[in-house]
């Protein structure tokens, strides 16, 4: 009778064993169709084969950021780093989501560390950029912080380990742009942050690019205005390039 049982559960076993394994087919589905960190996650049902798939939704670009114009790009220091966020729809423009539209809410944070001052003309209408002999500071830095709404058209190969390339745009607000400095004090290290710059081009428009592999890729932004709005001031775009990660 033991024997029996025994004989009987090893069957079961082996049973449910053989309808447990994945087919080549089936495990293919199942990497196929789940995107990015979040390869995983279908949310509360499962995902359904024939829906089309879509890919860059929330995007973190790391970037190394400057200014191109009457101070040229790559003479600044090399911890001048930004974080671009942004969260995106991903539409499908044609089968198989291989040409897709972009659009969405961004946010971007630059810092540019420079060893030359921003000050306000005595009229206080424009801003002009001193290029300083010696130093007056230890630390100086442009901060600025802004949101804005992109928009770009995505290219993309076929399957999950696709081949990337977005092109695209964003129309933007300057939230803040402000000056900080450190510099020794009578009573130790002193922090200063200015914001009294005249003329802030609170509206701002760039074009954007990038090219990759799944959800990895390099990223360059470039602003088509400049960072003040009086032609007296001083004509600075910003400048942006580094790494995109798409985590869904």
């Amino acid at each position: 009778m033991m024997n029996k049982l025994i004989y009987s559960f090893l069957f079961l076993l082996v049973s449910l064993s053989g309808e447990a394994q994945f087919t080549s087919e089936g495990a293919d589905l199942i990497s196929r169709f789940r995107p990015g960190v979040m390869w995983f996650n279908t949310g509360l049902r499962p995902a359904e084969i024939e829906k089309v798939r879509k890919y860059d939704r929330l995007v973190f670009d790391i970037t190394y950021s400057d200014w191109a114009g009457e101070s040229k790009p790559f003479q600044n220091k090399w911890a001048s780093l930004g974080l671009n966020s942004s969260i995106y729809f991903d539409i499908p423009m044609v089968k198989n989501n291989l040409v897709s539209f972009g659009t969405g809410l961004s946010h971007s944070l630059f810092t540019i560390h420079h060893d030359n001052q921003f000050v306000s003309d005595p009229t206080g209408k424009y801003t002009l950029y001193n290029e300083l002999d010696t130093l007056l500071f230890d630390k100086n830095k442009l901060v600025g912080n802004s949101i804005s709404i992109p928009v770009e058209f995505r290219f993309r190969s076929k399957g999950w380990k696709h081949v990337k390339f977005h092109i695209g745009g964003k129309v933007g607000y300057q939230l803040n742009l402000f000056q900080k400095t450190q510099f020794d004090g009578n009573n130790g290290k002193v922090i200063e942050k200015s914001y009294d710059m005249a003329d802030v081009n609170r509206l701002n428009y760039a074009v954007h690019m990038r090219f990759g592999i799944r959800n990895w890729a390099l990223f360059g932004s470039y602003n088509l205005n400049g960072l003040f709005k009086s032609n007296e001031s001083v004509k600075l775009n910003l400048l942006q390039f580094g790494l995109s990660l798409s985590l869904y």
